[in-house]
């Protein structure tokens, strides 16, 4: 049993170090940084966020990409593993944290701290994180074959098998059960998720896939497998890319929201320059470049940072970023376990 564990995270490494590259500054490097970030929008993060960081600190940047649930769990099964500073969905950020696998966040050295909020601030002492970018779940479709105006639509009898839902164990797969148990009439932390599963039990007519990768939805819009989807803000441009019809909703009932953070290992030998790597990223320039729908589509967090109505379309920012409520990760990570078990029993049955 103990070979069978050591060879799937063998696996799980092998595969994530596939991604491995050095990111050569045209500056002869005097130091050494190792990012561990998503996998999506990977060119347009080295263009913009990698590449220029490297070129403006004289720092060589090597890169893991991946999904933030598999990185979390490298980083957690090897603490040795070079990585440097690693960016995560908060849920996963917040595990981290538990687990005792971040250093202590030092503020003073971080001269962009200021422009964050103070909810943001608070979150910062809860995972040990510094969140870089808020996204939040909306609804996108197909106005051509279906007509939404709100979460409870989504139960509609018109819409069977025509439904692809965020898979419980990625970022929004918490939020999908949020909204289930708003549905239900019933909160998620009131009774342990009961009325939002019996609910989720009764939307799986509808449901044709539970995803883990919203790339998957590009080619199911393009083929008429799907008409709908709850999807995170983030992978609108790239649906949208593909699929130019497809409309994008947030609910006037509101939204739930989600950070991506960004923080330092312990076992970090490189913090001088991971500091310098956080602050990059909380930067107005570099805030307001990767806004751009061009680039990675991040809303931004520093709040010195004013969006143009094109660059503001689609993300969690101005009256979106009003409604969008908070996920107890705290709660939702305690029992995720028995959550999933629960839900592959709907879902797979």
């Amino acid at each position: 049993m103990k070979l069978k564990k050591s060879f799937a995270l063998l696996l799980i490494s092998a595969a994530l170090t596939g991604f491995v590259g050095s990111l050569a500054s045209k500056a002869d490097a005097s130091s050494n940084l190792t990012v561990s970030t998503f996998g999506m929008s990977t060119k347009q993060m080295q263009r913009d966020i990698l590449n220029p960081f490297a070129k403006a600190f004289g720092v060589n940047v090597k890169t893991q990409f991946g999904d933030s649930s598999t990185r979390l769990t490298q980083i957690e099964h090897n603490s040795n593993s070079g990585v440097d500073v690693v960016e995560l969905a908060q849920n996963n950020a917040m595990t981290g944290k538990q687990k005792n696998l971040f250093k202590k966040i030092d503020t003073s050295k971080i001269k962009n701290y200021k422009y964050l909020s103070t909810s943001q601030k608070k979150l910062v002492k809860q995972t040990n994180s510094v969140p870089y970018t808020i996204n939040s779940v909306g609804i996108i479709y197909n106005p051509k074959k279906v007509k939404i105006n709100s979460w409870n639509d989504l139960w509609s009898k018109k819409l069977k098998n025509k439904i692809a839902i965020p898979d419980i164990t990625t970022t929004f797969g918490p939020a999908m059960l949020y909204v289930a148990g708003n549905h239900a009439g019933e909160s998620v932390t009131s009774d342990n998720a009961n009325a939002a599963f019996k609910a989720i039990k009764e939307l799986k007519p509808n449901v044709v896939k539970t995803y883990t990768q919203s790339s998957d939805l590009t080619n199911m819009f393009k083929t008429g497998e799907i008409d709908v989807a709850v999807v995170g803000d983030y992978s609108v441009e790239m649906i949208k890319e593909s699929n130019p019809n497809v409309k994008y909703l947030v609910p006037k009932s509101g939204t739930y929201a989600n950070y991506d953070t960004v923080s330092i290992l312990k076992n970090s030998k490189n913090s001088a320059d991971a500091y310098k790597y956080i602050n990059y990223r909380l930067s107005a320039q570099s805030q307001k470049k990767v806004a751009s729908p061009k680039s990675l589509n991040n809303a931004p967090v520093n709040t010195s940072v004013k969006l143009s109505v094109k660059d503001a379309k689609n993300k969690t920012y101005g009256s979106i970023a009003k409604r969008a409520k908070t996920i107890d990760f705290a709660y939702v990570n305690s029992h995720l376990s028995k959550w999933v078990t629960r839900w592959n029993k709907i879902m797979n049955n």
